[in-house]
C-alpha cells in the first residue's frame, strides 16, 4: 500500500462538486483522510474563488490506475478538457503524490507543490513529517518557508463546513 495524495479543486457550484468528488473517491477507494478546506483566488485568469481539499488515500492501485479514476470522476461531473488551462473548473482532480514515486510523465510529485499555497497547505496539515522526494524536505518545513517567502491569499475552514 501506497500513501497518496490528491488534490480536489472547484470555482463552479463549489460545495456540490467536491462533495460529489468525494462521495465518487469513497466509493473508488478505503481510508480516505480529508484536510481542511482551503479558499483562494483564483490564479491565472478572472474567476470566482475556488475552493481545495487535499485527500490522503491508501492504495495498492498504480499510479495510471488511480490517474484513470481520477479523468473518469472528472468526466462524470461535467469536466470540461477543452478549455484553456487557467480557467474556471467544475472540478479538478490532481494526483499530487504517490509515496515516494517521481514519475515526470505523470507530473509526480506535482510541481505545483512549491508553486501554489492551495496545493501545499492541505499537503502540509495531512502529512507534515513526510518528506517531499525531491527537495528532501518535510512538507511542514516547505509550508513554513513557502509562508515567509509568498504573497498570498487562502481562507482555511473546517472541512464540515461542505457538508452544512
Amino acid at each position: 500500500m501506497s500513501l497518496v495524495h490528491l488534490n480536489i479543486g472547484s470555482n463552479q457550484n463549489r460545495h456540490s462538486n467536491i462533495r460529489l468528488a468525494i462521495q465518487s473517491l469513497e466509493q473508488c477507494f478505503s481510508d480516505i483522510v480529508l484536510s481542511s478546506l482551503f479558499e483562494s483566488p483564483s490564479e491565472g485568469f478572472k474567476g470566482n474563488d475556488f475552493y481545495n481539499v487535499g485527500v490522503n488515500i491508501a492504495t495498492s492501485k498504480t499510479t495510471n490506475k488511480v490517474v484513470d479514476i481520477l479523468r473518469d470522476i472528472e468526466n462524470s461531473l461535467g469536466r470540461d478538457r477543452s478549455l484553456q488551462k487557467f480557467s474556471s473548473r467544475i472540478i479538478d482532480l490532481d494526483l499530487v503524490l504517490y509515496g515516494g514515486i517521481i514519475d515526470e510523465t505523470l507530473n509526480v510529485p506535482r510541481k505545483d507543490i512549491l508553486k501554489y499555497a492551495f496545493v501545499l497547505a492541505p499537503l502540509a496539515e495531512l502529512n507534515p513529517e513526510e518528506i517531499h522526494p525531491l527537495e528532501g524536505t518535510s512538507y511542514q518545513s516547505l509550508w513554513k518557508t513557502f509562508q515567509s517567502e509568498q504573497d498570498f491569499i487562502l481562507r482555511q475552514y473546517n472541512i464540515k463546513k461542505l457538508f452544512e
